[in-house]
């Protein structure tokens, strides 16, 4: 399997691949095909029947093991929709990685959804990876949406790392969870619009289960005319715990907007959401340039740590 460059430093950019991974599980994605796949004995990749997309199941009690499934589109006018649905073992702990890079050099719109479906055995732990990039110099826009839904069993564990930093013209971000006893959720994004370009992120979580618990952060950043939202919503109904956390850098003409919902339906849960949007601060400039840094530079370093 012989992978063009360009394909080559979309991987690189989104699934930190060199080429085609010499161990591990992989699926990788263009223009809505497989351009390779692989299975290793604890890792069974299976397309769906109707080639809309991969069950992939992870056998009990696997450790140190990772699965790559990165999707691409280097191509104008493409709307790739893609259905992944990870079946975790119980006991399992695994590594996977995603993500979606977008070239488009053309005039059409490129798009690409991806629905992923967790479904947490007992105990098990997953450490999940989601780059999002749009590049290219066509006037075509790049759109990504993607969707997550969990289904967490008794004391399983879902770490969730997602990153948009540049290049995606819209992004619609839908994330629900449902959790069972013992169970816990933890999701970190990070966003950077700029230009007129849009993002919207919502979650849905529900806290079923005694000792259940869910941490959301989201860090953002909105340059020049573009608009993001942030909703979130938490409900307990058992003795739980849910802490969501909205913190966004405000520059130029950019909006962003926070619409938190926290819902307890039990004595016992202790539900907490916090949200801060707000320019940056002026005497962190002035230190920064006191020390030799211009204005932008300035406010480059301060963005870099805020998104770091």
């Amino acid at each position: 399997m012989a992978l063009s460059d360009l394909l080559k430093q979309l991987l690189s950019d989104v699934a930190d691949l060199k080429d085609i991974p010499t161990e591990g599980a992989f699926n990788i994605r263009n223009n809505g095909k497989s351009e390779g796949r692989r299975s290793t004995k604890n890792i069974r990749i299976e397309p769906k029947e109707n080639g809309s997309g991969l069950d992939i199941y992870i056998a009990p009690y696997t450790k140190n093991e990772s699965v790559h499934i990165p999707a691409l589109i280097t191509a104008s006018d493409v709307h790739d929709v893609v259905y992944n649905d990870f079946h975790i073992g119980e006991g399992a702990e695994v590594n996977i990685v995603a993500g979606c890079g977008i070239h488009n050099c053309g005039c059409d719109t490129s798009m690409h959804e991806g629905i992923h479906r967790f479904f947490l055995g007992k105990g098990s732990k997953v450490y999940y990876e989601e780059k999002h990039i749009g590049e290219g110099d066509g006037t075509g826009e790049r759109i990504i949406n993607p969707t997550t839904e969990v289904f967490a069993e008794e004391d399983s564990y879902l770490e969730m790392d997602t990153v948009q930093l540049k290049g995606v013209d819209s992004t619609k971000r839908v994330s629900s969870a449902k959790l069972a006893a013992g169970a816990t959720m933890v999701i970190r994004e990070k966003i950077m619009t700029h230009g007129k370009q849009t993002a919207e992120t919502s979650f849905d979580v529900e806290l079923n289960g005694t000792g259940s618990s869910a941490k959301l952060i989201s860090r953002s950043v909105a340059k020049d005319e573009s608009k993001q939202l942030f909703r979130s919503k938490i409900t307990g109904n058992a003795a739980c715990y849910g802490h969501s956390e909205c913190d966004a850098i405000i520059m130029d003409q950019g909006v962003v907007a926070a619409e938190p919902e926290i819902k307890a339906n039990h004595v016992d849960a202790s539900l907490i959401h916090e949200a801060a949007i707000g320019k940056i601060a002026g005497d962190q400039l002035v230190k920064l340039m006191t020390l030799g840094l211009s204005e932008k530079e300035a406010e480059e370093q301060i963005i870099n740590g805020f998104l770091k």
